[in-house]
């Protein structure tokens, strides 16, 4: 299992991608909120995160996407998931959160999203 968070951020047609790998939790959590707001600060609104090697998500984890979710709707833009793991999944629709995320299937799905 991986410990802490690695974050790799690129840039595909206009659109932040941020490969996340290793678990969001309450120590790893500031970690992507850093670079999330850097790159709010710096006026990116379209952001895609891939899940696929995200291997746990704690309650930490959930209150920054939903965090990030609205600051961004507040500048119109959006926040998307994909890739993302069943067990993940699931903790997301423990939460309800589901209905409040925007979710996509895969990288392609999530572009065309924008």
């Amino acid at each position: 299992m991986a410990i802490g968070l690695n974050v790799q951020i690129e840039e595909i047609e206009g659109v932040i991608l941020m490969k996340i790998e290793g678990r969001l939790d309450a120590p790893s959590t500031p970690i992507l909120e850093k670079k999330l707001n850097a790159l709010i600060d710096d006026g990116r609104f379209q952001i895609m995160v891939d899940f696929a090697r995200v291997d746990y998500l704690s309650s930490a984890g959930l209150r920054l996407l939903l965090a990030a979710t609205k600051k961004l709707k507040s500048h119109e833009g959006k926040l998307v998931l994909f890739s993302i793991p069943d067990e993940v999944m699931e903790i997301i629709k423990l939460a309800g959160f589901q209905r409040i995320l925007t979710i996509c299937t895969n990288e392609q799905e999530a572009l065309q999203s924008f």
